[in-house]
């Protein structure tokens, strides 16, 4: 372990995948491919939203919002990731590394809050069809944005806030791709009980609750489905509710087995595989998810490419 006289040191030392070094050509290579993909797909998506008057709708909103958020989430590790593979310099400055520590989560906590609040559009637009309009009106999804985003701010400076008072005992090697409070946690030194307890308490709230709201939602939307009487009517459900399930199973599943469990538990490599994923590969596949699966989305992006091509 490298040590530092200081309280806290100038930089931290990103181990990475330093004993399986042969990762790190092929990891470098699919990320640089992929996050151009990813901040590519996303754009299209809030441009598309943006344009198309047929996409002006509460739905899209929110899907606006995710793909800010999956742009935000993968640009706050994604540049340092491909920096720390690409050179023999595997370090990120102190400041640095807050920044991404606060900016990571942030982004991380208010998604989870917005895939239920999608998950409850969904339900009012099956389940509540003739009050669609009048209970997602444009106050409304407003104020849960806004409700949302403060939300995710208030979570990730609370426990980002705690986990930095932590002493590291002159230890400046994470073992990890970035900066984490699971890793930080675990990586410091001294009592770390009540950090383990308050960040516990607080995924309880930021992703067990959304979670439990977004399975209330779903079964209500799945017997309101059944109920159907019209096939192209459930198809179309199916279609829009398949899409987001898949996106949350693809946030939630790897979030859920890094944040829920005690940090001290968490296994050597766990945290870099489940970083990866849930900040590079999701948002990468969401909006593929969205677009292949959408013929709203898919018919909107046609009349784009037409009309850009037409303008040449």
């Amino acid at each position: 372990m490298s040590l530092s006289n200081e309280s806290h040191p100038e930089e931290f030392i990103l181990l990475g995948f330093a004993n399986h070094p042969w990762l790190e050509l092929p990891l470098f290579v699919i990320l640089l491919i992929i996050y151009p993909m990813a901040m590519m797909g996303n754009i299209v998506i809030i441009v598309v939203s943006k344009v198309d008057p047929r996409l002006h709708s509460p739905m899209y909103f929110f899907l606006t919002n995710l793909s800010f958020l999956d742009m935000c989430y993968t640009t706050s590790i994604v540049p340092q990731m491909l920096f720390n593979l690409g050179t023999t310099k595997k370090t990120i400055s102190y400041t640095g590394c807050i920044i991404q520590l606060y900016v990571f989560h942030i982004m991380g906590g208010t998604e989870c809050l917005l895939l239920a609040i999608m998950s409850f559009d969904r339900y009012v637009a099956i389940c509540r069809p003739l009050h669609y309009s009048l209970i997602m009106n444009q106050r409304l999804c407003i104020l849960l944005v806004s409700i949302m985003w403060v939300t995710g701010v208030i979570f990730a400076f609370s426990e980002a806030t705690l986990t930095l008072q932590l002493p590291l005992c002159g230890i400046n090697t994470l073992d990890h791709l970035l900066c984490e409070i699971p890793v930080l946690i675990k990586t410091a030194c001294g009592e770390k009980k009540v950090n383990e307890l308050a960040l516990s308490v607080v995924c309880i709230f930021i992703l067990a609750v959304p979670l439990c709201l977004i399975l209330a939602s779903y079964a209500s939307i799945g017997r309101a489905v059944v109920k159907m009487k019209s096939s192209e009517g459930r198809k179309k459900a199916f279609g829009t509710c398949s899409s987001h399930l898949i996106v949350v199973s693809l946030f939630y599943g790897p979030a859920i087995s890094m944040y829920i469990q005690p940090p001290s538990s968490i296994t050597r490599d766990q945290p870099k595989f489940m970083a990866l994923f849930y900040a590079v590969v999701t948002p990468t596949l969401n909006p593929f998810i969205y677009t292949l699966r959408n013929k709203d989305v898919k018919g909107a992006l046609g009349k784009l490419l037409k009309s850009v091509f037409k303008f040449k």
